[in-house]
């Protein structure tokens, strides 16, 4: 086996006290924090862990999202009715009138934001993946699982942390289909 191939360790933790303990010693060694994935069945924030914070374009998305929807709501609202051939006017009221504007306004743009977010997690997330993923069945069962890829020379010596931070067991992991 060659020295500078790289090793995926699988750590099985029973809470997740001892897991944010082991990443952070893993860190004080000289592991990467992108080196390290938490897979664990409930969410866990990066905060719970002492991680730094992921980025995400799902704020983005969903501005635009609702840029989309207001500039729809503006359509329908003040360009819509200029578009029949005789114009319908009610009454004294303005042709275009302010309350079910405002209304249709916000409602469009609410529409627009909450189907892009929807869109913009479902994208972000990478769902549906057909690839072969990293999964500990002992996640399911209220454990945390860290993933830790090093290289083969520190492969002894990241096992040796995670056994004495608390890791219920350390093994190398592979990629199975779920």
């Amino acid at each position: 086996m060659a020295e500078s191939e790289i090793v995926d360790l699988l750590a099985v933790f029973s809470d997740l006290e001892p897991a944010a303990d082991a990443i952070e010693h893993l860190r004080s060694i000289g592991v990467h924090d992108d080196c390290m994935n938490v897979i664990s069945g409930v969410p866990v924030t990066e905060a719970m862990l002492g991680r730094p914070s992921q980025w995400t374009n799902v704020p983005r998305i969903a501005m635009g999202g609702a840029i989309l929807g207001f500039c729809g709501g503006v359509f329908l609202t003040y360009v819509a009715p200029f578009l029949y051939p005789y114009p319908i006017q009610v009454s004294s009221q303005a042709f275009v009138p302010g309350p079910p504007t405002v209304v249709v306004l916000f409602e469009l743009t609410m529409l627009g934001m909450l189907l892009s977010t929807f869109l913009g997690v479902f994208l972000d997330s990478f769902f549906p993946n057909y690839r072969p993923m990293k999964y500990v069945p002992e996640v399911s069962d209220g454990k945390i699982a860290v993933l830790i890829e090093c290289s083969h020379v520190e492969e002894q010596k990241v096992t040796d942390v995670l056994k004495k931070m608390g890791a219920e067991s350390v093994r190398p992991s592979e990629a199975q289909h779920l």
